[in-house]
């Protein structure tokens, strides 16, 4: 039962769940134009991070054959969990993330009945497009902001942040490809790394991450956020990014992946606690 109970946390990615419900409060927080609805906001964060939970297990479920070679010790590949129990999950999730939604808004409704629906078809098929799975759940991410906005009824607020998030997953996306390359390639999923080779998708990485180190300096030059915001951002937030891309032109091994895949997630957070300090 206890090995159960892990796996089935495993397979939710808890991490990520804890990223998607902090990030809808912190995007809550600055947006909010008044005081927060602490229970509205609370039932928004559950309900983003159940959805985020539902679409990384429905993802494991369509790639367990490809997990078998890229990461076998995950719950379904090493046979901790059925596919039966994975699904039975995925509904419990899935369906709680909806209900928690509807006490919130109607707006909050659609970004989850439209993000979850999204996640089933970048499960099965977009992620199988090159560019266009990296795209999708780069978007996905940055939405959980919108999402967060939508909550105070102020979605035009969380645009910075969005836009931001939406850049570090792209490249994140982009690492994680080059990590996958010998379970897709066995699946034969045709990713941008498969496709274009590793440099050129070093190269396609450089992009994303200058427009984000350039997008960064302007709130704080318009002064939206305050001088909290640029100090964080300036002295972790851009050299570790500069760090990470530094790391991936200098070593391509698996080994190296999966650390910069980890940095580019910790530089997340602490994105998240500049936007947060700025405010």
């Amino acid at each position: 039962m206890k090995e159960k109970l892990i796996a089935i946390i495993k397979i939710t990615r808890p991490v990520n769940f804890l990223i998607t419900f902090a990030s809808v409060i912190v995007s809550a927080i600055i947006c909010a134009p008044e005081n927060l609805l602490i229970l509205k906001v609370f039932l928004a964060t559950l309900s983003a991070g159940l959805a985020a939970s539902a679409g990384n297990i429905i993802n494991d479920i369509f790639d367990i054959e490809i997990d078998r070679i890229n990461q076998p010790q995950r719950p379904l590949p090493s046979g901790t969990l059925t596919i039966k129990e994975a699904y039975s999950f995925y509904f419990v999730c899935l369906i709680l993330s909806v209900i928690l939604s509807v006490f919130v808004s109607y707006f909050a409704l659609i970004i989850v009945v439209v993000s979850n629906l999204i996640l089933i078809v970048y499960s099965k098929y977009l992620k199988r497009i090159p560019l266009v799975g990296n795209i999708t759940v780069a978007f996905l991410t940055g939405l959980v902001f919108i999402f967060g906005g939508v909550v105070v009824e102020n979605p035009s607020a969380a645009i910075i942040p969005a836009s931001f998030a939406l850049m570090i997953n792209l490249i994140r996306e982009l690492v994680k490809d080059m990590q996958d390359v010998e379970g897709d390639k066995g699946a034969g999923i045709i990713t941008f790394p498969i496709k274009f080779g590793f440099l050129r998708t070093k190269y396609l990485m450089l992009i994303p991450s200058v427009i984000l180190i350039i997008m960064t300096t302007i709130p704080f030059i318009y002064e939206i956020y305050k001088i909290e915001y640029f100090v964080v951002v300036m002295v972790i937030v851009n050299p570790l990014l500069i760090f990470t891309i530094k790391k991936l032109f200098d070593d391509d091994s698996l080994k190296n992946l999966i650390k910069i895949s980890n940095l580019l997630k910790l530089n997340m957070i602490f994105g998240l606690i500049a936007i947060f300090l700025g405010k």
